[in-house]
């Protein structure tokens, strides 16, 4: 077992659950409302987390996430905060339910529509310490929410927009493999990408920041190296837990940015919610390395060696290559095609990338036409 303290305060390790009702009592939860899907409750998760807090009976559990939290849960979820006086949430599950978790811990606590916070709206000012305190506890291995600033919510009005403030970062985040034990295959690759990406790209985001590209780099060692064997071998506890500390360590990293890989998921996952996340940022990876490999930054500071050196590859040349394929020998789709994406919606892709958050952060800035090609390499 670990404590650790960057960020946010982190009790990682098999049976770290256990010191639940310990981080309540820290961060001042008397309280709490369990946010949470209706998957992680049926797997009986919810049950082993009630019975580490002291008054299981006065917990109320919301567990209608949808698999991208939209606007609509944020106002079901914040209305039952508000209505049983609570003054804490505990997110339980992927990163959907710490995510919209977080919307409800801003929504709740401050007037305004939903997107009013929405950082492409000016709303990162807008978000104060009343926020609701949150304890996140991950139940896969991908998004890293648990530690992040930010979550990703769609809007009624089809926007997949980013709600960021320091305000909004879990005040602790309880990281316990043993609850990830259980994760399908597929759900243990596509979460697993998406550590994967978020290490890449953040690493390749010319903004300066060692520490975060330190970690970065380490939490891409460990995602590559086991990522198979957690997928193939789901008992695995060796696996498991390097693959939670990978998924961490991207999100640790990621408050230096990320880029167009990002800028393309969302826009694609608010287009179609029903199409995963980590899946995506995995088709894209490959067309937006190559985009990215004429960046000055990447040149300068030999970023592209320095990732191939971590996954094994002699030549900076095979990372995209080798990236296609770890995903095909995952189970999951290699292109756009696969998962019904047509070239008709390539502007509404276009426009909600050029519009994303983390396209200001891409070692390169995408152009319209730049976008455009990525995509069409993706298919």
């Amino acid at each position: 077992m670990a404590i650790i303290n960057y960020i946010t305060q982190i009790q990682f390790g098999f049976g770290v659950i256990q010191q639940l009702q310990q981080e309540c009592d820290r961060v001042g939860i008397r309280r709490p409302m369990i946010v949470t899907d209706a998957g992680v409750r049926a797997a009986g998760i919810i049950d082993r987390i009630t019975a580490c807090l002291n008054d299981a009976s006065a917990v109320a559990v919301f567990d209608r996430t949808p698999s991208n939290p939209n606007e609509a849960a944020v106002r079901a979820a914040a209305d039952m905060y508000r209505e049983g006086a609570y003054d804490g949430i505990i997110a339980v599950g992927g990163g959907s339910s710490i995510d919209l978790a977080k919307g409800v811990a801003v929504y709740a606590t401050h007037t305004g529509a939903l997107k009013t916070f929405a950082a492409i709206e000016g709303g990162v000012a807008r978000i104060t310490s009343a926020t609701a305190p949150v304890i996140a506890v991950p139940t896969t291995a991908g998004t890293g929410s648990e530690v992040g600033r930010g979550a990703i919510l769609i809007l009624d009005d089809g926007r997949k927009v980013g709600i960021l403030s320091p305000h909004v970062v879990p005040k602790a985040a309880i990281c316990d493999p043993e609850l990830t034990m259980g994760l399908p295959a597929l759900m243990t690759a596509a979460t697993g990408m998406d550590a994967i990406a978020h290490c890449l790209e953040t690493f390749m985001s010319p903004a300066f920041n060692p520490p975060a590209d330190g970690i970065a780099l380490d939490g891409l060692w460990r995602a590559w190296s086991w990522i198979e064997r957690a997928t193939t071998e789901p008992g695995n506890r060796e696996a498991r837990l390097n693959m939670m500390s990978a998924s961490m360590q991207g999100a640790l990293a990621f408050q230096k940015g990320l880029g167009c890989v990002h800028s393309l998921s969302h826009s694609l996952g608010g287009y179609n919610p029903r199409l995963h996340h980590g899946t995506l940022n995995a088709i894209f990876l490959p067309a937006v390395i190559a985009f990215n490999t004429d960046a000055e930054t990447m040149r300068n500071e030999g970023k592209l060696p320095r990732i191939a050196q971590v996954m094994g590859l002699n030549d900076p040349a095979q990372i995209g290559p080798a990236i296609r394929d770890m995903t095909q020998r995952l189970g999951l789709p290699t292109g756009l095609g696969e998962i019904g994406v047509t070239a008709d919606m390539f502007p509404k892709i276009i426009q909600g990338a050029l519009a994303d958050h983390s396209h200001q952060t891409n070692p390169r800035i995408a152009s319209e036409q730049d976008y455009l090609r990525m995509l069409e390499q993706s298919m």
